[in-house]
């Protein structure tokens, strides 16, 4: 077994590695400048919680076998700086995740958009036809207890993403893995503080298809031109096959698989289209389709993905992860699809560097058409702590193009805003990544 020590041990995946490799028999230390919930007290039940906050080169072991590096670190980290000038092995989580999984059949999942949802409804599916797996996945998932597994398992499943790997690695994550297999979902322009060009941003699925081995088998979304145009690009080596939606139907609000009469509990148009290029998969692996179907009338997805907080009373409450321009759209449209004829009002946190940038805003044009009100909440203080160009409101009206809009940016009156906004709403959304300026959702859902 190892010494291992992981720089920013705190992060969603990262504690999850940290917890994986504990449960592996490896000895593991970390650090991190924060802290937070669920990583505390997961952490904490398994006695691998740094003692301080904070970075310190002292508490690397001295006999550490190598370190793991979270994205959260920076290139001056001191732990870092400490591990490059001692010739410490480093590893970028993707790099070690790649290094462990190297000898596995590897399934990727790619795009930038339903790559959380479509890797665990391939974890729910391969585990309800017993097959035998390790996993990456970005979001906590019923019936499996981390984010992450490392065994003998003879498949992988890895949520693919196209961000930077650590402080020193630049390339996107998923350059790392070099799969069998490959489902790319769909390209638009996201993380604007690496990619701050649509054309960079495309560059890296450029790249990922690029690096592919000669066969690979690749699954796309047929319907998403940038796709097509780099399939078209490199279909000469790969052995590519377009997917599009499953033969569903909506019957008083229940989504239907049409085929096995099977009803799902996730719903959306772009579900579907998650389901179908998993169930694609599912077929080049000779597996059993009509089980795998029905196996997903209990996937009720990940966690904080079209999540109901509330139905009672004449009002659904929900929460959702969306928060880019394309997963609004598309987590939007499903609900409209889901309740055509009901009020929506949704509540958006502007949250994330991108939808922060005032050069990025204008990619949310028209974003709002499905729903019927509208607040969109930002915290000038993290547009500060970010360096980024002040914003108003003005800046985010015009943005989104929507007359029914409200724009808050206090966090003191948010719930007063909502209740009277939404106060004739059948269904209210909460979507974003943040912490919606610190409420308490389920309470607040529970006063509608």
């Amino acid at each position: 077994m190892s010494k291992i020590h992981l720089i920013a041990i705190g992060g969603a995946v990262m504690h999850n590695v940290a917890l994986a490799l504990h449960q592996n028999g490896h000895e593991v230390s970390g650090s991190d400048d924060q802290i937070y919930e669920p990583a505390y007290s997961r952490l904490l039940a398994k006695g691998i919680l740094p003692s301080n906050e904070g970075w310190n080169p002292e508490s690397i072991p001295k006999d550490v076998d190598f370190v793991i590096l979270g994205m959260h670190a920076k290139k001056d980290n001191p732990e870092l700086l400490h591990c490059l000038t001692h010739g410490i092995k480093v590893y970028s989580f993707p790099e070690y995740v790649a290094e462990s999984y190297k000898t596995k059949t590897k399934i990727v999942v790619a795009g930038s958009h339903g790559k959380t949802t479509t890797t665990s409804i391939l974890m729910h599916i391969l585990r309800s036809l017993n097959q035998k797996f390790d996993y990456l996945v970005g979001a906590q998932l019923n019936g499996f207890d981390n984010m992450v597994s490392f065994s003998d398992a003879p498949l992988a499943v890895i949520e693919g993403d196209e961000y930077l790997s650590s402080a020193i690695d630049l390339r996107p994550k998923f350059l790392h893995y070099h799969p069998q297999m490959l489902i790319l979902t769909g390209i638009a322009w996201d993380h604007y503080n690496v990619f701050p060009t649509y054309e960079k941003y495309v560059s890296a699925f450029d790249n990922l298809l690029d690096s592919l081995a000669l066969g690979t088998k690749v699954f796309y979304y047929g319907r998403d031109k940038e796709l097509v145009r780099l399939i078209e690009k490199y279909g000469n080596k790969l052995d590519a096959e377009p997917y599009f939606e499953i033969d569903y139907s909506v019957v008083n609000g229940d989504y239907i698989e049409k085929t096995t009469d099977t009803v799902l509990k996730l719903f959306g148009r772009h579900n579907m289209q998650n389901i179908s290029a998993s169930l694609d998969l599912i077929d080049a692996m000779n597996l059993n389709r009509v089980e795998a179907i029905k196996s997903l009338s209990s996937f009720v997805g990940a966690a904080k993905r079209q999540e109901e907080l509330i139905n009672s009373n004449g009002k659904k409450v929900f929460r959702d992860f969306a928060h880019a321009p394309s997963k609004l759209r598309a987590t939007l449209d499903a609900f409209r699809e889901k309740f055509p004829n009901e009020n929506i009002g949704a509540f958006i946190e502007l949250h994330t560097y991108s939808s922060l940038n005032k050069d990025f805003l204008p990619e949310y044009k028209d974003s709002l058409v499905n729903v019927s009100k509208a607040i969109v909440y930002y915290d000038q203080r993290a547009i500060e702590v970010k360096k980024l160009e002040r914003i108003d409101h003005e800046d985010i009206q015009n943005a989104f193009g929507f007359t029914a809009l409200t724009v808050c940016s206090d966090s003191a009156i948010l719930t007063e805003v909502i209740q009277r906004k939404f106060s004739d709403c059948d269904v209210i959304l909460f979507l974003g990544s943040g912490n919606f300026g610190g409420m308490d959702l389920s309470k607040l859902a529970a006063e509608f």
